[in-house]
C-alpha cells in the first residue's frame, strides 16, 4: 500500500489503531444518512471494515486510505478508490468528519485518488456514486473532474452515477 500527499492531507494505509477515531467519526449524528446502511456502525463493524480494506487492497493494488492532516496525523475520515463486482467498475469514494468537511479536502483527496487509479494503475473509467440528496458529495465529484451520467441503482439504492474517463479527465495527464 502506498501514501498520497495533498497540500492539506495524507492518504495512508488504514491499521486497526484508527478504529477508535473511525467509529467516533462514523457515529457523528447524520454522517451516515446517505449510506445503504445508514445505522451508525459498531466497533466490530469497523474492525471489519478496516480488515476488508486491508484485504482489498492486497487483492486489487488499491482502496480506501486512511485520510489524516499531514501535520498531525489526525484521522479525518477515508477516501480512496472501491472495486464493485455487482457491476464490474471502481468507485471514487469518501466520508470525512463533519468538522473538516468544506475546507477542501475532500476534493483534494479524491483527485489524488483519481490520479493515482488513472496513472499509476491505468484504470480507464472511475465512477463516483451519490444519494440523490446529498448535494455535497455531488460538488467533490464534479470538482473532482467527474461528469454527471444520470440516475442509477446501486446498493440497493437509487443513486446518481458519475464517471471519468482517463482519456477525458484531464489534458494536464497522458493516460
Amino acid at each position: 500500500m502506498i501514501t498520497l500527499q495533498t497540500a492539506q492531507a495524507l492518504l495512508r494505509p488504514f491499521t486497526l489503531n484508527d478504529a477508535p477515531d473511525l467509529l467516533r467519526i462514523t457515529n457523528q449524528p447524520g454522517i451516515m444518512q446517505y449510506f445503504p446502511n445508514p445505522t451508525p456502525p459498531t466497533p466490530e463493524r469497523i474492525d471489519r471494515m478496516i480488515n476488508n480494506q486491508i484485504e482489498h487492497w492486497t487483492r486489487h493494488g488499491y482502496g480506501w486510505w486512511a485520510l489524516v492532516f499531514r501535520d498531525s496525523n489526525q484521522l479525518l475520515g477515508w477516501c480512496g478508490l472501491q472495486y464493485l463486482p455487482d457491476t464490474d467498475e471502481i468507485e471514487v469514494g469518501y466520508l470525512i468528519d463533519q468538522r473538516f468537511q468544506k475546507l477542501g479536502i475532500t476534493t483534494e483527496a479524491a483527485t489524488a485518488s483519481l490520479m493515482y487509479g488513472f496513472l499509476d494503475l491505468e484504470i480507464t473509467t472511475i465512477i463516483g456514486i451519490t444519494h440523490p440528496d446529498n448535494t455535497a458529495s455531488q460538488r467533490v465529484l464534479l470538482k473532482s473532474g467527474l461528469t454527471l451520467t444520470g440516475p442509477a441503482h446501486y446498493f440497493g439504492m437509487d443513486c446518481l452515477r458519475f464517471a471519468a474517463h482517463c482519456e477525458s479527465w484531464s489534458d494536464q495527464f497522458a493516460c
